[in-house]
């Protein structure tokens, strides 16, 4: 299997694994917008890079990229608010973990993309 296809079905679980601990989260009117923008940027995340993937020219591939790491980082900060919360600490430990691996997944793409292109001729 090849790299591009492995992050794409780590996303898929991952937003899998985030939306059902979502469903075990008390909603309460505290919690409620916390979960929703929890689930908005953890399935964001594979919906981009997916974009990414199918891009119809580099630039549109570096863009869907970046926007892949916000949501990364945005979902690690969702994530990490949670587990400040007692009851959902140990519950959040291995989803933060595999935000972590995504967002770095994503920043090695964009530092790629981003080093300068040596002339060997």
């Amino acid at each position: 299997m090849n790299r591009e296809n492995n992050l794409e079905k780590r996303t898929i679980t991952f937003s899998k694994d985030v939306i059902s601990f979502c469903q075990s989260v008390k909603n309460t009117p505290v919690t409620q917008p916390m979960i929703r923008q929890l689930v908005k940027s953890a399935t964001s995340i594979g919906a981009n890079y997916a974009e990414a993937n199918n891009a119809s020219s580099k630039t549109d591939f570096r863009n869907k990229i970046y926007i892949s790491k916000k949501e990364a980082a945005e979902t690690k900060y969702w994530l990490e608010l949670f587990g400040e919360m007692e009851e959902y600490k140990i519950n959040c430990r291995e989803l933060w973990q595999e935000c972590h691996y995504i967002l770095m997944t994503l920043q090695k793409i964009i530092s790629t993309l981003n080093k300068p292109k040596t002339d060997n001729g």
